[in-house]
């Protein structure tokens, strides 16, 4: 593949924002990952995409000012609109009101820092096949089910993982048998969390303690995602280990666990308050006080509920480590939050591999994967 980098250095696709609700959070994630990644390895080059899907040449001085405020940011998208070419070894094609259509880098491998829909769903990772481009994370089936709770619980107990009790609600079951749905729901215990099937950063959840408050939490639900998956409340401990593959096939492996600890009354679970706003009402522990047995357990279902759902790169895996000593995995997220306060980036550090390490160890996974079936 040809590369408009130096002959030692490696161009870099940072690909951020993009269309979901989770857009702010993307722009403080490529931030973080610029300020550790090493220019004497790799040139960025840095693309940016609005909330309404236009994909726009940016710079490190753009996105600094657009994150120096307190406000969660929003990319303009100001730049030269950016195209990906079909077909390894030619440049974005860049689009200038001014100048036409020229021709620019050639990227190397794609970093994308995207979150949640039109990101980790395998939409990206689809186009960044056709386009011939190494990516890191995982390949378009693995981000599919990996952002899909229901599907992503089907592979978990098709694996033998513990899952907790749960029910799934499609639009169509909510048009065509309301009443069949409410009833298969309310099989489960209260406290219940009903949440959208597809959408990270915790939107959209809602616990609900009285079936009176079911509809209104599907309505709040189905606002971000037409399907709904509603989970029994787990009584325990929230616990999550980092995944991260290994280089030519070998073995995953999994970070010391870390445990989330919500503070005071002002929020039922980690919600997205919790997690990017008012980030005082929760602390983030690592390694998470467990025994031995306990730790390495996690560590295990961590790597399996990677493989399960055929997961590459990097995984975060959720798990409940309840009253009673049971291990239950909640979900894994396939690009989990890579902040520089993000638990996947933090429990890779307490384990021994750094923040820019971590990013170095992923553009190397990346550029030994080959395109395509593998």
């Amino acid at each position: 593949m040809t590369s408009t980098a130096t002959a030692d250095r490696t161009t870099v696709g940072i690909l951020f924002g993009g269309r979901s609700p989770e857009h702010s959070i993307s722009l403080i994630t490529a931030h973080g990952v610029l300020g550790v990644l090493d220019r004497t390895r790799y040139e960025p080059v840095l693309i940016g995409i609005t909330e309404d899907g236009s994909w726009h040449l940016s710079s490190l001085e753009e996105l600094e000012g657009l994150i120096s405020t307190e406000a969660l940011a929003h990319f303009p998208g100001e730049g030269p609109r950016v195209t990906l070419p079909m077909g390894a070894g030619r440049g974005i094609i860049l689009q200038d009101p001014r100048a036409g259509l020229r021709e620019g880098p050639a990227l190397d491998v794609v970093l994308p820092l995207l979150h949640g829909s039109f990101g980790e769903d395998g939409t990206v990772q689809g186009l960044l096949e056709m386009a011939d481009l190494p990516y890191v994370g995982a390949g378009v089936a693995a981000s599919a089910i990996g952002m899909d709770k229901h599907f992503m619980k089907m592979a978990f107990e098709s694996a033998g993982l513990a899952v907790g009790p749960y029910r799934v609600i499609t639009a169509r079951d909510w048009d065509r048998e309301r009443e069949e749905s409410i009833a298969r729901v309310r099989e489960l215990e209260l406290p219940v969390f009903v949440k959208p099937a597809r959408a990270g950063s915790s939107q959209g959840i809602t616990r609900i303690d009285d079936w009176s408050e079911l509809d209104a939490a599907i309505a709040v639900a189905q606002a971000c995602d037409p399907k709904v998956v509603v989970e029994a409340g787990i009584s325990g401990r929230e616990i999550e280990c980092a995944v991260l593959d290994g280089r030519s096939h070998a073995r995953p492996r999994a970070s010391l666990p870390g445990e989330i600890e919500v503070l005071g009354r002002d929020h039922a679970f980690y919600d997205f308050e919790a997690k990017y706003v008012e980030t005082e009402s929760s602390r983030l522990r690592c390694p998470a006080d467990l025994s031995e047995e306990v730790t390495e357990e996690i560590r295990r279902e961590a790597v399996r509920a990677f493989l399960a759902i055929g997961g590459e790169g990097l995984a975060r895996a959720d798990f409940f480590y309840t009253d009673d000593g049971r291990v239950l995995i909640n979900e894994i997220n396939t690009l989990p939050g890579f902040t520089p306060s993000s638990m996947y980036r933090v429990m890779w550090g307490a384990s021994g591999l750094e923040y820019g390490e971590l990013v170095d160890e992923l553009l190397e996974l990346a550029l030994e994967r080959p395109i395509g079936l593998r």
